[in-house]
């Protein structure tokens, strides 16, 4: 998915100064954005945040529900993966490497711009309605070792769970009490879907050198005792080796985490990199229909926003 906002702001985000040594409760509010140009979807955007702008890779996350018509024409990205993660609809994923995919509920998108790769989105409902949607994007940033790695793109239909009663924890990345997701990732990182048959209450096992965050997707959830109302993404900090989750029935939270990303990055409309310099050059060659190739698509590809007349500079992981 793209940021299709006409003056997308600028996110500093990375570094460790500001990671909390401790288990924290941060309630972070998101804002609300549209995307997809003409045909708009109305989405709140969570991560970067105006508090906090990272956890750990995970440096962006927009969550949309509603009969909405899903339309991100051909988009460039650089030096991170998006994950698409969907609870109701069917999005197609295209991209420049030809890929050609349907996404459902339960399943995962996993594409890694690494030096420049573009791709479109779309809803699959008949022409001229809408469908009800559902679903989170999030990107990861990746690190400067990696960010200049060959574009790929992954599709993986079945994920594995932990079961624990009436209680699914479906892993989208990385591993939680052994159990390790398919999808290839360059830092140290973890997702999960947390789901609810009935009401219930589970315990995972956490990382403590991980910072943590979780989101209400369905539901009435508790997160370490608290309630968590559907809109804001909660975030934990570090130290903590189990977490308590209880839920209502068909209650659904996503939950993300990582080793806090060392590293300050520049992250800017669809732009990771380390520097001004290399934002304009990404931007410069989207324009000029250079290095990301070319979507299979039928329409036109979105156009770069105006770059902001201040230069962009890295700085921490909090305002």
């Amino acid at each position: 998915m793209s940021n299709t906002e006409p003056q997308p702001q600028e996110s500093t985000c990375g570094g460790t100064a500001d990671v909390p040594a401790e288990p924290v409760r941060e309630l972070l509010f998101g804002r609300d954005v549209v995307l997809g140009g003409t045909r708009q979807m109305p989405v709140v955007r969570t991560l970067p945040n105006k508090h906090r702008r990272m956890v750990g890779a995970w440096c962006f996350v927009d969550h949309y529900q509603g009969d909405v018509s899903m339309r991100v024409p051909p988009h460039p990205h650089t030096a991170l993966q998006t994950v698409t993660w969907l609870v109701r609809g069917e999005v197609r994923h295209r991209d420049s490497l030809g890929s050609d995919q349907l996404i459902r509920p339960g399943q995962l998108n996993l594409m890694t711009a690494g030096r420049g790769i573009a791709h479109a989105e779309d809803s699959t409902e008949p022409a001229g309605s809408a469908m009800p949607m559902h679903g989170v994007q999030l990107w990861v940033a990746l690190p400067s070792a990696a960010a200049g790695v060959e574009p790929a793109f992954a599709h993986h239909a079945d994920l594995p769970s932990l079961v624990d009663g009436p209680v699914s924890t479906k892993l989208l990345a990385g591993t939680v009490s052994g159990v390790t997701a398919p999808a290839g990732t360059y830092t140290a990182l973890v997702g999960a879907e947390v789901s609810f048959a009935a009401q219930a209450r589970t315990e995972l096992a956490l990382e403590p050198d991980f910072e943590y965050a979780a989101l209400t997707l369905t539901g009435e959830v508790a997160v370490d005792g608290q309630e968590l109302p559907y809109g804001p993404l909660l975030y934990l900090g570090t130290g903590r080796r189990r977490l308590q989750l209880s839920g209502s029935p068909a209650a659904k939270l996503l939950l993300i985490g990582g080793e806090p990303f060392a590293e300050q990055i520049v992250m800017w409309w669809n732009f990771i990199g380390r520097s001004h310099d290399e934002i304009v050059a990404a931007r410069e060659d989207w324009a000029a229909e250079r290095r990301f190739g070319s979507v299979d698509y039928e329409g036109a590809r979105l156009p770069a926003p105006e770059l902001p007349i201040s230069r962009l500079v890295p700085k921490g992981r909090v305002r």
